[in-house]
């Protein structure tokens, strides 16, 4: 593994872009999931199921005895099994979008990036979970595309892109001094734009979500569905404390433009009811979490009314693809979604 060689040019595509398999770091008694791990697990489940109809899935499990386990639950819920492989690759936790490797075209060719993961700015141990890519690569999980190690600590969950030469992110996040204190905003860009080919580089200031502790991720607030439509996290309760960053955070996503100078169409996603874990602290909930794959779109939903609502949105948005929808109370109580364990 080696570093991006600086003469490749590079891109990164769309998440509707064609793809070959999606990453799941399987759940694990190792982890922070306690007694929820049997629910966690169950929605795994859901997820591996769905996109194995549609694309390959690689899984990274703890150990050989963990593989076996992962196997026998996959076998017995209709996961399609030839379109799975299984890798003893140990983790801290299960979040794939933000320890995965980033797959992006450098002269036409495939290559994957692996930048440093440091658990969300050191709030979690994420020192396996920093290996995983290397590891997975080193075990053939991904055949001869080429792993690049990239000295930037970035997750995946962080950055979205219309594939066409802009990336969307958060000032919150990627700015965190807790993330690249000695690099400042213009040098990281600079990497970002010779990493992923995106010269326009948008920056959002507002609209975090209480109980989310990524420092505000932009997949839990607003993304990308085609090369000129967003769809964002929106709040029509005036007395809920979200209200003011949302309609901050819409004012900033009018005002963006693409690589044409053109705005983008933007379609708000509803707000559910707060729900809160047994501790009382308040639930990150966001549908804006989605999942793209292959010919369909699994969208989150939390056992409430805004559920359907939701999924006709976001219906509109991916004409063509199956809207799928996936219980995701179970991830949401640690804080993340569909969108944040898959890659």
């Amino acid at each position: 593994m080696g570093e991006l060689h600086p003469k490749l040019r590079c891109h990164l595509p769309a998440e509707w872009s064609p793809q070959a398999a999606t990453l799941l770091t399987w759940p694990h008694e190792h982890g922070d999931w306690g007694a929820d791990l049997p629910n966690v697990e169950a929605t795994f489940l859901r997820l591996a199921e769905h996109v194995s109809r549609h694309q390959w899935v690689v899984i990274a499990c703890w150990d050989e005895n963990h593989a076996h386990h992962v196997k026998v639950l996959l076998r017995g819920n209709g996961v399609h099994l030839d379109r799975v492989r299984l890798f003893q690759i140990p983790s801290n936790d299960s979040w794939a979008r933000d320890h995965g490797p980033i797959t992006v075209r450098c002269d036409g060719n495939s290559n994957l990036l692996d930048f440093r993961f440091n658990g969300w700015g050191g709030k979690f141990a994420a020192s396996l979970d920093d290996l995983v890519n290397a590891r997975l690569q080193k075990a053939g999980a991904f055949g001869r595309t080429p792993l690049h190690r990239v000295d930037l600590v970035l997750e995946g969950g962080s950055i979205e892109t219309d594939g066409c030469g802009t990336l969307l992110t958060t000032a919150s996040c990627l700015l965190s001094p807790t993330r690249n204190p000695s690099l400042s905003r213009q040098a990281i860009e600079k990497v970002l734009k010779r990493c992923f080919g995106t010269p326009n580089i948008c920056w959002l200031q507002h609209g975090a979500l209480a109980g989310d502790d990524t420092d505000g991720h932009i997949d839990m607030l607003s993304r990308f569905c085609d090369q000129t439509t967003i769809a964002y996290v929106s709040c029509d309760v005036p007395d809920d404390e979200h209200y003011s960053g949302l309609c901050r955070m819409a004012d900033e996503l009018r005002a963006l433009r693409n690589t044409d100078g053109q705005p983008f169409r933007l379609v708000s996603l509803p707000w559910p009811a707060p729900k809160y874990n047994e501790s009382g602290q308040r639930l990150p909930l966001s549908y804006a979490n989605f999942v793209i794959v292959n010919h369909a779109v699994l969208v989150p939903s939390y056992d409430d009314p805004a559920d359907e609502v939701a999924q006709a949105r976001l219906a509109a948005c991916f004409p063509g693809r199956e809207i799928i929808a996936i219980p995701s109370l179970a991830l949401i109580r640690h804080s993340g979604g569909l969108h944040c364990v898959t890659m």
